[in-house]
């Protein structure tokens, strides 16, 4: 493996929001080889599209979304919602040279409407994301892509939720997967990474039927990860440790200063 791809794996493996971080590590760890970063593009690229990097646009509060399905090639991508298209830069991960972009053909007003129903929905159950509509394949399938991004580096965590559906008009089915990656590194390094597949068949094939559907696969998800978290934290998470001391007894904190810690607490005799 060349070096290029060695540290190419570093930077596809950057948890939510720390791409940041891992280039200013690969920086000081590669001082001698200055040219490193600039060679590291396509890593860079890729690590965006993928994880659905959100950004703003010059000027603009909205959030828009990185991804393959809204790349025009050489740097350019476009939003529907916001009817523009922006190059990107994949190592500062900012947007610039704004302009007009009219969507058209055969699935424009599929895009259009699923967007405003998928709107409405991120709204109510996302508190900080960006989502985006956009037609694939020659025009003959739509992509729908969700990324929520929630960062604490000051409490050592950051998070991101990203999902992306791929609708077939002319068969009706809707076939993707929702990923949760969140990192935790506060006297620890644990990082948790969930891939959900869903599939799925729509009788109504319209903006506000995938939505319906999306949504209720969603919620369905998140109450399963919510039960995971319970079981871990009742099961394996608690048999980590001892809820009582050998006594079974509470310890008394306004006494605390009093206790023999072998006999009191221990439960043995203690030594002098």
């Amino acid at each position: 493996m060349s070096h290029i791809e060695t540290v190419s794996s570093f930077v596809e493996g950057a948890p939510p929001g720390e791409l940041a971080d891992v280039i200013a590590d690969i920086k000081n760890l590669a001082i001698d080889t200055p040219d490193l970063i600039s060679e590291l593009a396509p890593a860079f690229e890729k690590y965006n599209e993928e994880q659905f990097v959100t950004v703003k646009l010059p000027g603009s509060s909205q959030l828009v979304l990185i991804s393959s399905h809204n790349s025009l090639g050489d740097g350019r991508y476009f939003d529907v919602e916001s009817s523009s298209s922006f190059a990107f830069d994949h190592t500062t991960q900012k947007a610039s040279s704004v302009q007009s972009y009219v969507l058209e053909g055969q699935q424009v007003d599929l895009v259009k409407s699923t967007l405003k129903s998928l709107g409405t929905y991120v709204q109510e159950h996302f508190p900080n994301a960006a989502y985006g509509v956009y037609p694939i394949e020659s025009d003959s399938k739509i992509a729908i892509v969700i990324a929520a991004n929630k960062y604490s580096p000051k409490n050592y965590w950051n998070g991101r939720w990203r999902s992306l559906y791929i609708f077939d008009p002319s068969s009706g089915s809707l076939e993707g997967s929702v990923k949760v990656d969140v990192h935790y590194y506060e006297d620890g390094n644990v990082r948790l990474l969930t891939d959900k597949p869903v599939s799925a068949q729509i009788s109504s094939g319209t903006g506000a039927g995938i939505v319906k559907e999306l949504s209720a696969t969603e919620k369905k998800y998140q109450d399963e990860l919510n039960k995971g978290f319970v079981s871990l934290s009742e099961g394996a998470f608690k048999g980590l440790r001892r809820q009582l001391p050998v006594t079974r007894q509470k310890i008394e904190w306004d006494r605390v200063t009093g206790y023999r810690l072998g006999q009191d607490i221990g439960g043995g005799s203690s030594k002098r």
